[in-house]
């Protein structure tokens, strides 16, 4: 299985969506923040690019949030497919 299929990194995605969305932070914005087109960003969220741990960190800070505020428990919980 591909992990971009892998249901942890989907709920991980979405929380990423949520979080930009409850900043009130545009695709357009956050691509901007990180100096990025905003297709990489459409990308992300609609699964057609993994994100690895630097970008997810470049991502989160770039929202001013931390690791914490994606509340990741229920999602890291469910096993994976393999």
């Amino acid at each position: 299985m591909r992990s971009i299929h892998d249901p942890r990194y989907q709920g991980l995605i979405k929380k990423l969506i949520e979080l930009r969305e409850s900043k009130q932070v545009t695709q357009v914005e956050l691509a901007r923040l990180l100096n990025k087109p905003q297709s990489y960003v459409s990308k992300v969220e609609i699964l057609e690019r993994r994100l690895d741990v630097i970008e997810l960190m470049d991502w989160l800070g770039a929202l001013s949030a931390e690791f914490d505020e994606l509340n990741l428990k229920g999602i890291l919980a469910i096993s994976p497919n393999v």
